[in-house]
């Protein structure tokens, strides 16, 4: 209701805590009427100024200027209606003003002059400094192109003043300055203090991440981008007034070899296309999108489904014909206003842009069900050219193959192609053999394909595809082989577990195997006959081998004696029968899983040794491409051994190996992993967060959503001990939309819930915090375990208290006592209790005084209770605290004398705490000295105090405590002085 003054003013109140959104500017547009109802000028200034506020961060700031005219109006005739905030917001809202006719194409140029004009007379009227006149001066000419250089100089020369734009958003109009002349450098300089967070607002720094994307990508400076995207897009995403914003992260995407997060981006931002309030931020979105659909087209994906206006369904290809035709059209009325085509060209330029990293920028985050678009990468020149020749293509790529060359994989792919051509006529010449041959050779190759992508079962299923082939074609020994391998295509994978597949190895096939190997006549060669060949039986070995190291693995690290000869059987066998047939490639594999089963059971010493020569062997023997591997498994070694920088060293070679081979069957998701892990250990977190960003990216083009998410969780990890809060919790909020798809069980999901919510209330979205606790202590009110549901109650009372929602946080600290009462945690209920008293003096300031001790009281009776229960407890520390916070709250309710008995008690409780109590005992010291020294008066009795505590802190090894308490005393010194 809203028939009273009263009332309307509570209702605003009420408008005023609520989103800025179309709900909060309905509601703003009533209580702006309803005001008029009334004769209180007062109450309709503060309608009228909620209503401009609203149409300000709605995105509807072309309506602001009507309601500002009758602002004035009411300020000509009824100045006294204005209070102290009203009277400031009047001439800062001139500002607003004047950006809104900017952006509005028809708002002639001479009416906005005008308005300066008046903003000019308003100002000095007022005896306020003319700075911000001159910052909207320079506002017109950049945005027309005119006189630029020369307003800028105007505007940037002027010291600030009251009514200046916020510190923040003075250094993005300068770097935006920058940034328009070319000068990246300069204006990510600039921009700096604002993207470090040093400098803050509410538009900032979400804008200057925004802003900053492009040049970030232009100056290699890849880290930097990516967490300004996971940064920046988070404060933009979901608001009204953000077209502008999201339209750069939308061009970052389709930059930056991310037009699958784009997409995304655009399907959660689709609301933004029915805003027509910004016409200029309209204009940037539309062209944002225009630039991520035009790339999107031209990698062939024009008829991907795309997030567009409502009303029906669109392609990538239709919204681009869509939003062009619309774009060109308003930034051709902005031309006409402005008598300039800057608007127009710079939005050519903007289109005009390529792509800015040579591969796509793993972002830490993924595009959920989106098929991606990106180009795979150039690949690496073959080491010699491919054979015109198709039995010299066919022979080359056998040789190729027995030779794990990686490319080998380029000639099957040319040979299938072949093959599969219309018109192709098979020729039985010896070397390439009858067709069904080269068909199981083809088989074998896709066998190989499903193996490395895990693909087990597809696999098992062409590898025996090709041993029958095989068999047609006279060939028992490649028959054997191929069904060898399917025996063991199985081991060591966990989808195979899952699917029922006994994980232990079939022994008694695979000897039968090596018996018929054994009874076949020797051949030649490879498929040189109808017997069987020595690498024939080299690989029958192999699969022994492979299935020996699989059952080993599993029965770490205490494994069965008969497993382990088993295993050293096997290896054995095959090592002598390659250093026999002197096959160097194959000395070479037995080798590293005698090296790889050394580091497994802790032989860490001997597995380096052996790896090491390994590589002199690969380099002596001609055989490069087999070094990526080794190099992984050396640089595991190296973890082992505690040396984690020779490890990232390591891990970087053998990635730089598998890349300059071209090698696609490395194994790079698992790689970027075990690098990330061995840069956190090495200290190296920026490197961590790429490393595990690069693998997250590699696992998810891999379909293996699990082992992305896990990796997520781990750089989430990484970003938040590194103090890149709102980088984490951008990645945490991706793992919860993919927890389901990467299986997560209840407990993982309950951990990065608990994750993100510990981030939201680190950068102080307490709001947010306290929705995700409150989520995460209904999954987990039934565990067997409650001290975790203890734990949560606690921690959303805190965030509950902190967003200023008392109902609901008195509801969770009442949830969270009860909880303790079935599963104690008397230190974190303490804590809780203290928090909620903190949050309720800053709430309520001297009325908060007797809730805040109220809560200081169950503190101590949770302690108490504890005590006399044998609970665990940390008697001394949470006596202390409470007399603490007991004393602050007392000195804030002018109790002096009660509040420096409390901090003597806090003192005397820290002091029996030994070593650890010792720095909280001087903040409590303190605290005791500014009350002592300036509530009563008792200067030297204070200063005594702090130099006792001074000499304790020295001897304590406590220096800038004890320079933090003599600084006290030099100030409480000066003070009595001059007073």
């Amino acid at each position: 209701m809203t028939d009273t003054p009263e009332a309307l003013a509570e209702a605003l109140r009420a408008n005023d805590a609520r989103p800025y959104g179309r709900q909060r500017t309905v509601t703003a547009e009533e209580l702006a009427e309803a005001a008029e109802q009334f004769d209180d000028r007062e109450i309709q200034v503060l309608a009228l100024m909620d209503l401009m506020e609203a149409y300000e961060y709605d995105a509807e700031p072309r309506k602001a200027p009507v309601v500002f005219a009758r602002i004035l109006k009411l300020w000509d005739t009824h100045p006294d209606a204005f209070n102290e905030w009203a009277r400031l917001q009047v001439f800062w809202r001139f500002k607003w003003v004047a950006a809104a006719l900017r952006s509005t194409p028809d708002v002639p140029l001479e009416a906005i002059e005008r308005w300066h004009g008046e903003m000019r007379t308003r100002y000095r009227a007022a005896d306020h400094d003319l700075q911000p006149y001159y910052a909207q001066r320079f506002h017109l000419a950049a945005h027309t192109g005119t006189g630029e250089e020369d307003a800028f100089d105007l505007w940037a020369t002027r010291p600030r003043a009251r009514m200046s734009d916020c510190e923040a958003c003075e250094i993005r109009t300068r770097a935006r300055h920058h940034l328009r002349r070319g000068d990246d450098a300069r204006a990510l300089k600039e921009w700096q203090p604002v993207l470090s967070g040093e400098n803050h607002c509410s538009e900032e720094p979400w804008t200057s991440h925004a802003e900053a994307l492009l040049p970030q990508l232009r100056q290699g400076r890849l880290d930097e981008a990516r967490s300004s995207h996971l940064v920046g897009y988070r404060g933009a995403r979901g608001k009204s007034s953000t077209a502008m914003q999201i339209s750069l992260h939308l061009e970052f995407c389709a930059l930056s070899g991310n037009e699958p997060r784009g997409l995304e981006i655009l399907a959660e931002n689709r609301g933004l296309f029915d805003g027509h309030g910004d016409l200029l931020s309209r204009l940037h979105f539309l062209t944002g999108v225009e630039l991520l659909t035009a790339r999107l087209a031209a990698l062939g994906h024009g008829e991907l489904p795309a997030g567009g206006p409502a009303g029906g369904p669109w392609t990538v290809a239709s919204l681009h014909d869509h939003v062009r035709a619309e774009a060109e059209t308003l930034a051709a009325r902005f031309d006409t206003r402005n008598v300039t085509t800057t608007v127009s060209d710079r939005r050519r330029a903007r289109l005009a842009r390529g792509p800015l990293v040579d591969q796509p920028l793993a972002l830490g985050v993924r595009a959920a069900a989106v098929p991606s678009p990106a180009v795979a990468a150039e690949p690496r020149p073959l080491a010699e050219p491919v054979p015109e020749d198709f039995t010299a293509l066919v022979v080359r790529a056998r040789e190729l193959r027995r030779l794990d060359h990686p490319d080998a994989r380029t000639l099957w792919r040319t040979i299938a192609d072949t093959v599969a051509a219309d018109g192709y006529t098979h020729s039985e010449v010896p070397e390439v053999g009858p067709l069904p041959r080269l068909q199981a050779d083809l088989a074998e190759d896709r066998a190989h394909q499903a193996f490395e992508r895990g693909a087990w079962q597809s696999a098992r299923t062409e590898l025996h595809a090709a041993a029958e082939l095989f068999e047609q074609a006279q060939l028992p020994g490649r028959a054997l082989v191929m069904r060898t391998r399917a025996a063991v295509a199985h081991l060591g994978e966990d989808d195979a577990a899952a699917a029922g597949e006994d994980s232990a190895p079939d022994w008694a096939m695979l000897d039968e195997a090596l018996r018929r190997a054994d009874e076949l006549p020797a051949s030649a060669g490879e498929g040189d006959g109808p017997g069987i060949g020595p690498e024939d039986r080299l690989s029958i070995l192999h699969s022994r081998t492979y299935a020996a190291y699989q059952e080993l693995a599993g029965a770490l690290p205490e494994p069965p004696a008969d497993v382990a000869a088993r295993f050293g059987e096997a290896v054995g066998a095959y090592h002598r029968e390659s250093i026999r047939r002197a096959l160097p490639h194959r000395i070479i594999t037995a080798r590293q899983y005698t090296a790889d089963m050394a580091a497994r059971q802790g032989r860490a010493a001997e597995a380096h040794t052996e790896l090491t020569e390994v590589l002199e062997q690969v380099e002596r023997e001609g055989l490069p491409w087999r070094a990526p591997r080794i190099l992984m498994l050396l640089g595991q070694v190296a973890m082992v051994r505690d040396e984690a920088a020779v490890a990232v060293e390591v891990f970087h070679r053998g990635l730089a190996e598998a890349v300059r081979w071209g090698d696609d069957s490395f194994p790079y998701g698992p790689a970027y992993a075990m690098l990330g892990h061995a840069c956190e250990h090495a200290g190296d977190e920026a490197g961590a967060a790429r490393a595990l960003s690069e693998a997250a990216a590699r696992f998810d083009r891999e379909g293996r959503a699990g082992d992305a998410a896990g990796v997520r969780v781990r750089l989430a990890s990484v970003m938040r001990d590194s103090g890149r809060t709102g980088d984490a919790v951008a990645v945490l909020e991706s793992v919860l939309l993919e927890a389901d798809a990467a299986g997560f069980d209840e407990r993982q999901r309950a951990q990065v819930r608990l994750d993100l919510a510990r981030g939201l209330a680190g950068l102080e979205e307490y709001r947010d915090a306290a929705e995700e606790y409150l989520r995460l202590a209904d999954e987990v009110a039934d565990w067997e375990d409650q001290d975790i549901h203890t734990m949560v109650a606690c921690e959303a009372t805190a965030a509950l208290a902190e967003s200023g929602r008392w109902e609901a946080a008195e509801a969770a600290r009442e949830r969270a006592l009860a909880s303790h009462l079935k599963a104690p945690r008397a230190d974190q209920v303490c804590a809780m209790l203290r928090e909620f008293a903190q949050a309720t003096m800053q709430a309520h300031g001297e009325g908060g005084v007797e809730g805040a001790l109220a809560r200081l009281a169950e503190a101590d009776e949770v302690r108490e209770r504890a005590e006399a229960e044998g609970h665990p407890v940390t008697v001394w520390y949470q006596r202390g605290a409470v007399h603490y916070e007991r004393a602050r709250v007392l000195g804030f309710g002018k109790r002096a004398e009660e509040a420096l008995a409390e901090a003597e008690a806090a003192i005397t409780a820290y002091g029996t705490g030994g070593g650890e109590g010792e720095e909280p005992r001087a903040e409590a010291l303190r605290i005791a000295a500014l009350i002592e020294g300036r509530s009563l008066g008792r200067t030297q009795a204070a200063r005594a105090r702090l130099a006792e505590g001074v000499r304790r802190c020295e001897g304590a090894g406590l220096p800038e405590a004890a320079r933090i308490l003599a600084a006290l005393s030099d100030r409480l010194a000066a003070e009595a002085e001059q007073g």
